[in-house]
């Protein structure tokens, strides 16, 4: 990723992350950046791919 996305106060509906260690990561398993990029392009499965919004707390 390029840029630094935004942290909101409020989650994005449909997206579950249970990443706690994630800087966006908020209470209830859900994601506060502004929006996310799952990568790469040529994944084939669940197992290929990767959130490229992850920032470590």
């Amino acid at each position: 990723m390029q840029e630094r996305i935004e942290k909101t106060n409020h989650h994005l509906p449909g997206v579950k992350c249970v990443v706690s260690s994630c800087y966006y990561y908020a209470k209830g398993d859900h994601c506060s950046a502004e929006k996310i990029e799952i990568q790469p392009p040529e994944a084939r499965n669940t197992q290929d791919t990767d959130c490229a919004t992850f920032i470590q707390t």
